[in-house]
């Protein structure tokens, strides 16, 4: 993740890149137990016009690998590791690459989400039209036109984030 336009290029160009990206998904490589492999769904948002893999990934990872029970997280969580990528999903943010201060947005599980920090609130909501609406099809954040990565700064700027979601990509 530290130079997704490096290897983009490597792999020749933005098409290759999502096509060896959604082949690991589509080809049952991708392991949720393994550390490294637990950014890939959100690297579809790093490809304009591509988000929406990252929301469909994550709803699927979510679906299958994660489950209310003793043993409802894929493999060993490792201080926290595999919880830490549930709640960030469920919530509809992840921090997709260390060291840089961004984070993915993608479809949060919950229509509304507030968090409190010691310096803000942070307020996720979702205009969802239908229970089977899962893919974003705007984003608002402190009611102007957002984007699918957003600074720390601004999240911990008292962030009101708006998402309305729609049925197909």
């Amino acid at each position: 993740p530290h130079d997704i336009k490096g290897l983009t290029r490597l792999m020749g160009g933005k098409r290759g890149f999502i096509n060896s990206l959604q082949g690991v998904f589509d080809n049952g490589h991708y392991d949720p137990a393994n550390e490294p492999d637990i950014v890939y769904p959100y690297l579809f948002s790093r490809v304009k016009g591509e988000e929406w893999r990252t929301q469909k990934e994550v709803k699927n990872i979510l679906d299958t690998h994660y489950r209310n029970t003793p043993d409802g997280i894929p493999g060993n969580d490792d201080t926290g590791t595999m919880s830490a990528w549930a709640v960030f999903s469920m919530i509809g943010f992840y921090p997709d690459c260390p060291g840089e201060p961004y984070y993915t947005i993608t479809t949060p599980v919950f229509d509304k989400v507030s968090i409190t920090t010691p310096q803000s609130r942070i307020n996720i909501e979702c205009n969802r039209p239908a229970e089977d609406c899962h893919y974003i099809d705007e984003i608002t954040v402190n009611g102007e036109e957002g984007e699918y990565r957003i600074t720390h700064a601004t999240l911990l700027d008292n962030a009101n984030i708006e998402l309305t979601l729609k049925r197909e990509p």
